[in-house]
C-alpha cells in the first residue's frame, strides 16, 4: 500500500474497524473508504457488488461481522452463523470480481478446537470439536479463512487471514448482555462503584485462562502484515501471554476503582478452559509490539468514561 491507495475498512464503526481506520490515519494513508451500514448493507449482495464497481477500492480489511460476548453466541446462533457468512461471502466475492489488489480477512481465536493444545498453533485448526458456546460464530469464520483460501488458489488472489485474540479497547461495546467479557466488566464495575454495590457478580467460576490484545496493537499488525505477508496460510495475533479470568476481574475493579466484594456464578458458562495463541509465526515476519494490559485497560476505561458521557 501506498499513501494514495484506495483503501475500504469494512465495519470501520466497530472496535477492530475503528481501530484500523487510526492505524492507518496514522501511517498517513488518507484515501480511506467508509460506509456505515445504513449506507451501505453488507448482507446485500446487489449493493456490495455496486459499491465495488462504483468505489474500485484496492485494498480490502475485512473487519465487519456481527459479534457479542459468550451470553449472545449462545442465545443467537442463528444470527451469528447466517449474518457473517453472507458478510463474508460478499465482500470476498465482489473484491475478486472487481480486481482488488489484497484483502485481509480478520477471524477470531475461537476458530480453533475447545480442548486445543494451548499455546494454539495455526495448524490446530479442524482437529478437533469446537466450544459449544460459539460453535456457529466459529464455523463462519472458518468459512471465510476457507473461502480465502479458495479464491487464491483458483484465481491467483493475494487474500490473507489472519486471526486476533481477545480484543479490548477504544470504541467497544458496553451493552451489559452482549459485549465481550472485559468490556462488560468495566461497565458493570464502573456502575457498582458509582450506585454504592456491596458486590458484583461474574460469571463462571473464574478458572479459564485468556489472552487479551490491546485494538490498536492488533491494528498495527493487521496493516504490517498487509504490506508484507505473501503466504496462503493464517497468521495468529496475540500477546502469547494469558491470565485467568478471575485475575482480570481483578485487574478491572482496580483499575476502576471499585472497592466491593466479587462473587462468582457458577451456573453460568465458563467458555473455552483456556484461549492462547502461538505467535512464533507473526514474530518470525517480524512483528512483536504489546501495549501492556495494565495501560490498556486505563485507556480502555477512559474511552467508556467519554463515550457514557461519564465524569470520574
Amino acid at each position: 500500500m501506498d499513501p494514495k491507495s484506495r483503501i475500504y475498512v469494512a465495519g470501520h464503526r466497530g472496535l477492530v474497524g475503528s481501530a484500523l481506520v487510526r492505524g492507518l490515519e496514522k501511517k498517513g494513508f488518507a484515501r480511506i473508504i467508509r460506509y456505515s451500514h445504513a449506507e451501505l448493507d453488507l448482507t446485500d449482495q446487489a449493493a456490495v457488488r455496486a459499491f465495488f464497481n462504483r468505489e474500485r477500492p484496492e485494498y480490502v480489511f475485512l473487519a465487519a461481522a456481527k459479534v457479542g460476548g459468550i451470553h449472545a453466541n449462545n442465545t443467537y446462533p442463528a444470527e451469528f452463523i447466517h449474518q457473517n457468512l453472507i458478510i463474508q461471502d460478499n465482500v470476498i466475492h465482489s473484491s475478486w470480481q472487481s480486481g482488488v489488489q489484497r484483502l485481509l480477512f480478520l477471524g477470531s481465536s475461537c476458530i480453533f478446537p475447545r480442548e486445543c493444545p494451548q499455546p494454539m498453533k495455526e495448524e490446530y485448526l479442524l482437529t478437533g470439536p469446537l466450544e459449544p458456546t460459539n460453535e456457529s460464530y466459529a464455523v463462519a469464520k472458518i468459512a471465510g479463512i476457507k473461502l480465502c483460501q479458495a479464491y487464491n488458489r483458483q484465481y491467483g488472489t493475494r487474500f490473507i487471514s489472519v486471526m486476533p485474540t481477545n480484543l479490548y479497547g477504544p470504541n467497544d461495546n458496553y451493552h451489559p448482555l452482549n459485549s465481550h467479557v472485559l468490556p462488560a466488566l468495566i461497565r458493570r464495575f464502573h456502575e457498582a462503584k458509582t450506585e454504592g454495590h456491596p458486590e458484583v457478580t461474574a460469571w463462571g467460576t473464574g478458572a479459564p485462562r485468556r489472552e487479551f490484545l490491546y485494538s490498536e496493537d492488533m491494528a498495527d499488525a493487521c496493516v504490517y502484515l498487509m504490506n508484507r505477508y505473501e503466504g496462503n496460510e493464517i497468521v495468529n495475533i496475540g500477546c502469547g501471554q494469558d491470565r485467568t479470568i478471575s485475575e482480570l476481574t481483578e485487574l478491572v475493579a482496580a483499575t476502576v476503582g471499585y472497592k466491593g466484594q466479587i462473587v462468582w456464578d457458577h451456573t453460568k458458562p465458563d467458555g473455552m478452559p483456556r484461549k492462547l495463541l502461538d505467535v512464533t509465526r507473526l514474530h518470525g515476519l517480524g512483528w512483536n509490539k504489546y501495549t501492556p494490559i495494565e495501560t490498556g485497560l486505563a485507556l480502555a476505561y477512559r474511552d467508556y468514561l467519554e463515550n457514557q458521557n461519564i465524569k470520574k
